[in-house]
């Protein structure tokens, strides 16, 4: 290998490009958004189910739902409260709808619904304005009259004797309704009024959501003087929220990691010169990472900016095996380590890219975002260690502090450790046994990665069970098109489906934008249904004959058919800025492809809904699915989460493979190798012993073991070399950077376990232990030395006394 001396131009050629680095890095860092929804950890490449799940997770209705309660007070004062704060919003433009039981408003809905009643009712047909069939409808709408129906009726009877606006509002009447209370709405139980506000920017804008929330707390603060509570929940809050709190959580792991490791290092070297050196590959590293994932993705996610943190842990333990293992005179002690340490680090580095690129493989954008991040983090580490750290400190760190201390620590572990093999191995092979008898090891869900607290998770579900019991949109058939009219056939068709399952009480109802959007096809037909003036005329004149209701009081009724016979057909595109644009935004997707998907949420009798009757009912229609949101997420992460462990499996395989093509030789291989495998066996045992059941995050903190792990096998296995050449000082450098290493990076992770994220917790949580049990297996499991040549006249045991 090639040293280059440490000219004068050298050092400023390698601080400029350094510095340039970090430059880029920061101005790239500074463009870059940063997410925290959790949809980054849902499959990027899905079936067309699958597909339509996601969208709306992470844009759709749901993910745009903010749910609403105002508490304490007086009923009165409440009511009142509603009302002022839903007039405040629908004024804000903020949000696309906001409900809260006041029919005023929907009187823009009402409006286009009675201009088009004729187009969306489907009682029309040609036989319904017919003589007979005029006379039914009317007597029935006359009938109606005398009920509390019959308010709403009377000022429309004239217009539309035949009650089709009266069939419309029926159909579009919720299963479940919240209790109304002088004309907002309440909780059944608790005394709460109650609101439901759309947000109109796409639920992916967590600035946008962000600023609806606070609109949402601004406006209601003149109302707390009252003694009035809000409460407001849904997926924008935890969305939010959850943002906030990983951006707070990152930076105060970022701190006290730092400082932890710090004063270890501090400690360790007694220099400050050193500790601020140890730290410019850590440094370089976490933003070189953040640098490439922003760049590949387009933002970065708040857990692999988290996991940015845990970076500290290893990072630095390149510059401490530099620190230590490069002390020397004469500025020299840099090519020392270039001949002895580099190597070993270089293959552990390449060890640790090939168990993190099985991460790449992912069908998970969050899982791929760490695989970038841990890549190009670790690259960049080590590459500062290697170029920037010989120029800045070429004789490594003089400084003693405890390393003398850690020395002899590690020159006794090793000494004692190599007795208790069977040990290890008995309690590995007890691991491996337990670990196959839990079938269930592999039961973490989605849900396990969310930092939202339970009580946020119960308030968010008394809000949804007061606004809308029992349901809450938990299962939808989707329909897919080529386009916007496909799409609302095969809801018509669908529709037709989920009408018998209603009257069979399969289902409560349902929901279908073809209520007050059919497609062109059925618009058409019933257009087509509507006779000419003449012919409505007679028709009239002939039903209402000895009628109470007669012929010429319906001229506004002849007038409103005409004008609907000549009434331009709607199609999404045009009704977009219409009153109906946030039913339709909320019950219809257009995706990128330009393709178009209809949903229909259905409501249960009871608590579920016969999920394979439903099935059975829609058999045979086209493009036609049942989602069931919950069991669709769970088989989805249960699918990906074995994907992404037989890539870990095929990752750990190639880093066997690697280490084996560098070594050639089975007893060091075996030797490396073993002691990984143990800590895997053994972190896996303790875990399944406890009962936690483990997730995406846990396979990313074996990974992390692996990585760590594969630089303490390998150091050791170059110590036994060291050994083996009589290269004393050289091993009590290895000794001492390998105990320091392992310090802070049992520490730094140690730390992450404590944090109040799951996603972050998890990996802290095994790495911790997991790395010291690599370390302690490493020195079990080392090779033996040599024995050295026996001198004349002395007996190879006495020899062996004498070193020992």
């Amino acid at each position: 290998m090639t040293q280059h001396a440490l000219t004068p131009r050298h050092r400023a050629t390698v601080l400029l490009l350094w510095l340039a680095a970090l430059l880029l890095a920061g101005w790239q860092i500074a463009r870059t958004p940063f997410a925290a929804d959790l949809s980054a950890f849902l499959p990027a490449t899905a079936d067309a189910q699958q597909r339509v799940l996601i969208d709306q997770i992470r844009s759709g209705a749901p993910a745009r739902l903010l749910f609403i309660g105002i508490e304490g007070g007086d009923a009165p004062a409440r009511v009142a409260a509603s009302k002022q704060l839903a007039a405040a919003l629908r004024a804000s433009g903020l949000f696309e709808q906001v409900s809260n039981g006041d029919n005023d408003a929907w009187a823009d809905i009402g409006r286009w619904m009675v201009e088009r009643r004729y187009l969306l009712s489907p009682a029309v047909t040609p036989e319904r304005f017919q003589a007979d069939g005029l006379r039914d409808a009317i007597d029935d709408t006359l009938s109606l009259l005398g009920t509390p129906a019959g308010a709403a009726i009377k000022p429309l009877l004239e217009q539309d004797p035949t009650g089709e606006v009266q069939r419309i509002a029926e159909s579009m009447i919720p299963v479940r309704a919240p209790r109304t209370d002088d004309g907002v709405w309440v909780a059944r139980e608790a005394p709460r009024a109650l609101l439901l506000a759309g947000v109109r920017a796409d639920g992916a804008d967590l600035d946008a959501q962000q600023a609806a929330i606070a609109a949402i707390r601004t406006a209601f603060a003149p109302l707390q003087a009252q003694g009035l509570t809000l409460l407001v929940s849904g997926a924008p809050v935890f969305s939010v929220d959850s943002r906030a709190q990983i951006e707070a959580e990152v930076h105060w792991l970022a701190i006290s990691g730092t400082v932890l490791v710090s004063v270890l290092l501090l400690a360790a070297f007694a220099s400050p010169r050193a500790l601020l050196v140890a730290l410019l590959p850590v440094a370089t590293g976490v933003l070189l990472g953040i640098t490439a994932v922003g760049l590949v993705f387009g933002s970065v996610h708040g857990v692999t900016l988290g996991f940015g943190t845990t970076l500290i842990g290893e990072a630095v333990d390149y510059a401490i095996y530099y620190l230590i293992q490069a002390r020397g005179r004469g500025g020299q002690g840099w090519r020392q380590w270039l001949a002895g340490g580099w190597p070993t680090l270089r293959l552990g580095l390449l060890t640790s890219v090939c168990g993190f690129a099985a991460l790449l493989f992912s069908g998970f954008p969050g899982l791929q975002q760490l695989g970038v991040f841990s890549i190009v983090g670790l690259v960049g580490a080590l590459l500062a260690t290697r170029y920037l750290l010989p120029v800045l400190m070429p004789d490594g760190s003089r400084g003693v502090g405890l390393r003398r201390q850690l020395a002899q620590g590690a020159r006794w572990a090793v000494a004692v450790l190599p007795r208790t093999r069977a040990l290890w191995l008995a309690l590995g092979l007890a691991s491996a046994v337990l670990v196959l008898q839990r079938g269930d090891l592999w039961d973490a869900d989605l849900s396990s990665l969310s930092p939202v607290s339970r009580e946020a998770l119960a308030l968010d579900a008394s809000l949804r069970a007061d606004i809308s019991p029992g349901a809450d949109g938990a299962v939808f058939v989707v329909v897919q098109g080529a386009n916007a009219e496909a799409a609302l056939q095969r809801a018509e068709a669908a529709s037709e489906r989920l009408e018998q399952l209603v009257n069979d009480r399969v289902i409560a109802g349902f929901d279908s934008v073809t209520r007050f959007l059919p497609s062109l096809q059925t618009q058409q037909r019933r257009q087509a249904a509507l006779p000419s003036t003449a012919a409505l005329m007679a028709a009239l004149e002939e039903a209402t004959e000895g009628g109470p209701l007669p012929a010429r009081r319906l001229v506004p009724f002849v007038a409103a058919v005409d004008e609907a016979r000549a009434l331009p057909l709607a199609t999404p595109e045009s009704a977009r800025d219409s009153a109906i644009a946030p039913l339709l935004n909320a019950m219809m997707l257009r995706r990128p492809d330009g393709s178009w998907s209809a949903l229909l949420p259905l409501q249960p009798v009871g608590e579920n809904i016969d999920l394979d009757r439903v099935r059975t009912a829609l058999q045979g229609l086209p493009q036609t699915q049942l989602v069931d949101i919950g069991g669709e997420l769970g088989r989805m992460y249960d699918r990906y989460l074995g994907e992404a462990r037989m890539q870990a499996l095929l990752g750990a395989l190639g880093v066997l493979l690697l280490v084996a093509l560098m070594l050639r030789n089975l007893r060091r291989l075996l030797a490396v190798c073993q002691p990984l495998l143990l800590a895997v066996l053994l972190t896996l045992g303790a875990l399944a012993l406890l009962r936690v059941p483990l997730g995406i995050l846990h396979l990313v903190g074996l990974l992390l073991i692996v990585a760590v792990g594969s630089n303490y096998a390998l150091f050791f296995d170059q110590l036994t070399m060291a050994r083996d050449r009589g290269d004393g000082a050289a091993s009590d450098d290895t000794l001492a950077s390998l105990a320091l290493a392992n310090l802070t990076t049992v520490l730094g992770f140690g730390l992450i376990a404590l944090s109040t994220i799951p996603a972050l917790s998890a990996i802290g949580r095994v790495v911790a232990p997991g790395a010291l049990l690599a370390l302690v297996l490493a020195a079990a499991f080392a090779p033996r030395p040599n024995p050295p040549p026996a001198r004349p006249g002395r007996s190879p045991r006495r020899q062996g006394a004498q070193r020992l």
